[in-house]
């Protein structure tokens, strides 16, 4: 199935730069040390493809839409205790400046380039914080069998930059919980960076494909 071309929406794509690694070492360690069912996860591997990691992922049919929860993952957690949550250590490690913040650590100001439609933002109230694999779309390729624990850890994931982006409140909600079968991001400069990132995510927790959704991401890394 090809995937949908959607125009950007208010921005050129040029403007979307690439994802930057990101992660401080405290958050790393805090995400592996949180529980034992963090050292079952595949690290990210810089040397393993997204074609190599797309094709030893499991390819069946996506099950238990009906008994989703979203409450079946917790987030935003204080992970480590210094009274930022997951959305509000997104938020400082993807700003290009400092942030501006009430209270322990509600994060206001800054300044953000939405990747999906390279919307800029220097207010913190337009942005979400993104599952790159939302919620729904792991609970049906997985994630309905995992504990509760793991299934907390996924939702606030901070050991991996590709697991949650901040982008803009419009663009998350037109993906919604869409794979890229059906949606891809108006930003199409910014579609391989996104395809790869998925698959890792996927990669990452043992989650598997469905036929159309593995077929749209082979054809996007094709013109890669």
């Amino acid at each position: 199935m090809s995937v949908p071309v959607i125009a950007p929406a208010h921005h050129s794509s040029d403007l979307v730069p690439p994802r930057r690694p990101r992660r401080r070492l405290r958050t790393l360690l805090v995400a592996l040390a949180t529980t034992l069912v963090a050292t079952v996860l595949v690290a990210p591997a810089a040397s393993a493809s997204p074609e190599t990691q797309l094709a030893e992922l499991t390819v069946r049919s996506e099950a238990g839409g009906t008994t989703y929860d979203r409450d079946a993952f917790r987030h935003w957690i204080d992970a480590d205790g210094d009274g930022c949550t997951t959305r509000a250590e997104v938020l400082k490690d993807e700003s290009s400046t400092s942030t501006g913040h009430t209270g322990t650590c509600t994060i206001t100001s800054g300044s953000w380039t939405s990747a999906y439609d390279g919307v800029r933002f220097t207010d913190a109230g337009g942005m979400d914080i993104d599952h790159m694999v939302p919620l729904k779309e792991a609970w049906i390729s997985g994630a309905s069998g995992w504990s509760a624990t793991k299934r907390e850890d996924f939702a606030n994931d901070l050991g991996d930059g590709r697991s949650l982006i901040a982008v803009s409140a419009s663009s998350n909600r037109s993906k919604s919980d869409q794979d890229p079968d059906s949606w891809m991001p108006p930003a199409t400069s910014y579609r391989c960076t996104y395809v790869s990132d998925w698959i890792a995510v996927k990669h990452r927790w043992g989650l598997a494909v469905d036929s159309a959704e593995k077929t749209a991401l082979r054809e996007v890394l094709a013109g890669c």
